[in-house]
């Protein structure tokens, strides 16, 4: 992924340990009483530098300053501040994500919150011997299926959404919904899918392969693609050639899905439903993509929704951090990981009894502004809604956006949708 220029959303990024003034914020919101001693830390491996995944860590990040100063300003965890030092890591670079963990272990830190690694084993190693508690947000069935294999050496080790497994098996499940509700009616019910080569994008396309099988849609079609695409006009060629209803493209960089939706748009598949998988939830998208975004469908298993929790969490952070398009996935897992740790840490007492922590956090479903996130598991990853359970209030849903009027609007599942599904300009 090539480095981006510095964005304005960027203007906390460089400082190493971030702390609050807890009483002006108790005087200017009338909260409790400033928190005092020595500080919990919260320790994060956050891409800075590095030519990948600046922009959702940059969200991770500021969205646990959020929930850093809003929990100083009501008086701390068990009456002491909460602290955030962060580390530079390339999530591309084994040894990076174990360097990062491992400058965290050394300063002593009570806990890691992370977003995500795209090699996420050598980090989890490099904390084995610390054992502090580790939440991620890495969506990776390989991490979590090393989780259930040594449940001892990775006790401490807690994934808070769903594996990208899903995207691939919740898919149909998605098609026919839209399909039976008479929101979309299909060209026919063949999917051809777009394949990036790393490991991630591979898993949720094989994931997709196996649950067609299963379905009242068949694959169609396989194309490849290596990042970075230079050019989508031989791709969007092979979407017309093979016709299919469904378009899922399974790839991860905004930028670049900026450029397939502005090249699709002058040379569409008439009809055809064309999904984007995750990568628009990054503000950037919107951003580059401008009008050509309208009417696109992506989705992500990590998100915030749009229910009044929500809703409070997106108003809050665009106060807190003006200027800055919120993005709607991990936003949620920041946040979402620091009030997890908070509720863990005040009914433990004690944030050195890591062990006591880890338990805690095993056993005890946490509702945040992305859901419920229920870990007690052989895995220690969230439980998925529709596909792991079929009550929402036992999971973390899967959420599908329709981009509507330049905005993302839910449009799955039922009983969280703002919108339903439009027919695209193309259509």
């Amino acid at each position: 992924m090539l480095k981006r220029p510095m964005h304005r959303r960027n203007v906390i990024k460089g400082i190493g340990t971030l702390s609050v003034a807890p009483a002006i914020l108790s005087m200017s919101r009338g909260a409790s009483a400033a928190p005092s001693g020595e500080p919990i830390v919260l320790g994060l491996p956050i891409s800075e530098t590095a030519a990948a995944g600046v922009q959702d860590h940059q969200d991770h990040l500021n969205a646990t300053i959020l929930a850093q100063e809003e929990i100083n300003a009501a008086g701390g965890i068990l009456g002491r501040p909460l602290e955030l030092k962060h580390v530079d890591v390339d999530l591309l670079s084994a040894e990076s994500c174990q360097a990062s963990i491992r400058r965290l272990v050394d300063m002593k830190v009570h806990a890691i919150s992370q977003a995500f690694l795209f090699v996420p084993i050598p980090a989890m190693d490099a904390s084995v011997a610390y054992k502090c508690p580790y939440v991620s947000a890495n969506t990776q069935r390989a991490a979590t299926d090393q989780v259930a294999a040594n449940p001892e050496k990775y006790s401490h080790i807690f994934q808070m959404d769903p594996s990208e497994v899903f995207y691939g098996q919740a898919f149909p499940i998605f098609l026919k919904q839209m399909k039976d509700s008479g929101a979309w009616k299909p060209l026919n019910n063949k999917v051809h899918i777009i394949q990036e080569q790393v490991a991630y994008c591979q898993t949720i396309s094989k994931a997709a392969q196996e649950a067609l099988k299963n379905s009242e849609f068949e694959l169609a079609a396989v194309t490849d693609i290596q990042y970075p695409v230079q050019d989508w006009a031989p791709v969007i060629e092979q979407i017309r050639k093979v016709g299919a209803g469904t378009v899922m493209v399974d790839h991860w960089v905004a930028s670049e899905y900026a450029s397939f939706v502005k090249q699709f748009q002058a040379n569409p598949l008439k009809g055809a439903l064309v999904y984007l998988q995750y990568g628009p939830s990054q503000p950037e998208f919107l951003e580059l993509a401008g009008k050509s975004a309208e009417g696109f469908v992506w989705g992500t298993v990590l998100g915030v929704y749009a229910d009044e929790k929500g809703m409070k969490f997106r108003n809050a952070y665009t106060k807190r951090f003006p200027g800055t398009p919120v993005g709607l996935a991990h936003t949620a897992s920041g946040y979402d990981i620091a009030y997890m740790m908070k509720q863990a840490w005040e009914h433990v007492g004690d944030p050195m009894n890591f062990k006591g922590v880890c338990d805690y956090l095993r056993v005890t479903p946490f509702r945040g502004v992305a859901g419920w996130s229920y870990m007690n598991n052989p895995r220690q990853e969230a439980v998925h809604y529709p596909v792991g359970t079929q009550d929402i209030e036992k999971g973390m849903a899967h959420l599908y956006f329709q981009v509507q009027d330049g905005e993302h609007k839910i449009i799955f599942p039922e009983t969280l949708k703002q919108e339903t599904l439009r027919a695209a300009p193309w259509m």
